[in-house]
């Protein structure tokens, strides 16, 4: 039985909350591209970079708020909310509340993701940590 994108999409939300960064196995095939900066292609660095996910936030939750399937690409728009208590890409624990935004974008080959895209609101995640100042004035609130 292959595995259709939703259900891929609902194991990656499964690891997330869980925590679990071995259920990439079940998810991600092993020479995974991934357009990402923070994480290098293949299913052992998304399992690395998962598992430091973790330590910097290890409260994390997150919530797929849309998903998308159309041919062989898996759309999803993810919220993630969690206590910065641990190093996070660097940057020191800073004990602040944090929520983070994704657009992902897949593309399934034989049941499995093999390559990603994605686009995140870094700037205001940092924002929240403390390593970049907030917008001040009305462009702030656009």
């Amino acid at each position: 039985m292959t595995t259709s994108g939703p259900q891929l999409a609902e194991l990656f939300v499964e690891m997330t909350n869980t925590h679990n960064p071995d259920l990439v196995d079940r998810f991600v095939a092993r020479d995974y591209i991934n357009h990402n900066d923070f994480v290098a292609d293949g299913r052992e660095a998304n399992r690395q970079f998962w598992a430091a996910f973790f330590t910097g936030l290890p409260d994390v939750k997150v919530t797929m708020e849309d998903l998308i399937v159309s041919g062989d690409r898996v759309v999803g728009r993810f919220v993630y909310r969690g206590t910065h208590t641990g190093d996070l890409l660097g940057i020191p624990a800073s004990g602040q509340r944090v929520e983070m935004r994704s657009i992902d974008i897949w593309r399934v080959d034989d049941g499995m993701f093999v390559e990603h895209w994605d686009e995140l609101n870094l700037m205001q995640m940092f924002q929240q940590i403390g390593v970049l100042p907030p917008l001040d004035g009305p462009e702030a609130k656009a």
